[in-house]
């Protein structure tokens, strides 16, 4: 989708981390709302940036781990349409999860759950390797040549 000729893009690059971020973000709210929604009577942004929703001891917690580590898988998705390459899945991906280190940071304070940090870890690893596996697939993939004889 966004693969061109040109091997150093930056504006290429700040779009496809855009695109990424803002997608993993719908995502999680997709799964956010058929998980927790389910269980709390408001939703709010608490359940995106706070740390101390990622807990293994409510069931809202889980639900909570449940959303982040499938937004993850969805993650991996969308870098298969948006990154294109293997090679850039654990670049796109580390940049995805620091940036939202980052918004958490800002706004719940630094995050100090040994659940927070093991959840936001396995969603790393699963968006990483799991796009360079589905982007490994389609470069490896048969280049199809059609032969076309011409009739003298």
């Amino acid at each position: 989708m966004f693969y061109g000729a040109v091997v150093w893009d930056p504006w290429l690059i700040v779009a496809q981390i855009i695109c990424l971020q803002c997608l993993y973000y719908i995502s999680l709210g997709v799964f956010l709302s058929i998980f927790v929604g389910t269980h709390v009577s408001r939703m709010s942004l608490v359940y995106f940036f706070d740390y101390a929703t990622i807990t293994a001891s409510t069931v809202t917690g889980w639900c909570v781990i449940a959303s982040v580590l499938l937004s993850s898988v969805s993650g991996a998705g969308f870098m298969f349409y948006i990154v294109e390459r293997a090679k850039k899945c654990l670049d796109f991906s580390a940049t995805l999860y620091i940036i939202h280190l980052f918004i958490c940071i800002v706004y719940g304070g630094w995050p100090s759950s040994i659940t927070w940090w093991v959840v936001n870890g396995t969603g790393l690893a699963v968006m990483a390797l799991l796009g360079e596996y589905l982007c490994f697939r389609r470069e490896w993939q048969e280049i199809q040549i059609t032969r076309y004889r011409a009739n003298v």
